[in-house]
């Protein structure tokens, strides 16, 4: 299979777990046990960042989850910042700002739609970008499947809140955008720095607008605890269950099964927020997953 094609993985740390991750070793059980656990924690992440957003809103949430991914990740990575050249700058700024600008977009979605349907078409960047590298004529029917669900999710009823879809779309942007961006850091960045650097970057672009969030809206402890558990959740978790994963279980199954977390998003929206989807939006989903499953199943090499 084409590296292009295996792609839609989480966007935060997918870079610098490829290039943290040694061999494989031969304990796949253990290695989906961590996917699970990944998945579940991203999506849960999400949820309990949601629970915040009355006091600190979807700005202040992401503004304390860039803090702690840029923790996490300028740790593992370690970047050499007087090292980078000019040339090595200009895309991980790009990235930094990409980056910001997706969770952003995501999290101002969830607020609006809900996390379901959210993920769900923030996912069609990533999906797009597989899809697109292929001239198969069974990836164009998966993509031809992929739309027909975004169309269904997005149809016009008098509730649809289209600002929400159109962050949610944004965010899809910008998640294939930082795939992209991330190729290019990584051919003249080595190892995890260019993620790191970008990390750093985001999250330095963050300050202002988490001490304005401070000054207009005062946190409470509740809130404070629910941003950085959400940091938590889908920041360092993520990043250290998929770093024990690549080390058990091909890139393939790692990608197809992290293409399940629109579902796990419908799950957990539900269960946790409460946020019921009709069958039409459970189907809708179901074909945007199963035409990324089909296209990763059906591919060779």
């Amino acid at each position: 299979m084409r590296a292009e094609a295996a792609e839609p993985v989480t966007p935060t740390y997918r870079t610098a777990v490829a290039a943290e991750a040694p061999e494989r070793d031969r304990r796949p059980l253990a290695g989906v046990a961590a996917m699970v656990g990944s998945g579940l924690s991203n999506q849960l992440g999400a949820a309990t960042g949601s629970l915040a957003f009355p006091v600190l809103g979807p700005v202040g949430v992401v503004a304390v989850r860039q803090y702690v991914a840029a923790l996490v990740l300028l740790a593992v990575g370690r970047p050499r910042l007087r090292d980078f050249t000019g040339r090595q700058w200009r895309p991980v700024l790009l990235l930094g700002l990409v980056f910001g600008t997706m969770n952003l977009s995501l999290y101002g979605a969830i607020d609006r739609v809900g996390l379901g349907l959210a993920v769900t078409l923030e996912f069609l960047g990533p999906l797009a970008i597989a899809l697109a590298a292929s001239r198969r004529r069974l990836d164009a029917c998966c993509a031809v499947a992929a739309g027909a669900g975004a169309v269904a999710l997005m149809r016009p009823q008098p509730s649809t809140d289209y600002v929400g879809m159109g962050l949610a779309l944004l965010a899809a942007v910008c998640w294939a955008s930082y795939i992209l961006l991330n190729r290019a850091v990584g051919r003249i960045v080595p190892g995890a720095q260019g993620s790191a650097a970008a990390a750093g970057v985001s999250a330095l672009m963050f300050l202002p607008v988490g001490a304005f969030v401070v000054v207009r809206h005062p946190p409470t402890a509740g809130s404070v605890v629910y941003a950085v558990a959400a940091g938590v959740l889908s920041s360092a978790v993520p990043y250290l269950a998929d770093l024990f994963t690549l080390r058990r279980v091909p890139a393939r199954a790692f990608g197809l099964f992290m293409s399940v977390n629109p579902v796990l998003a419908a799950a957990v929206g539900w269960v946790v927020l409460g946020q019921g989807l009709g069958w039409t939006e459970w189907a809708s989903i179901g074909a945007i997953v199963a035409a990324n499953a089909v296209s990763m199943l059906s591919t060779r090499g």
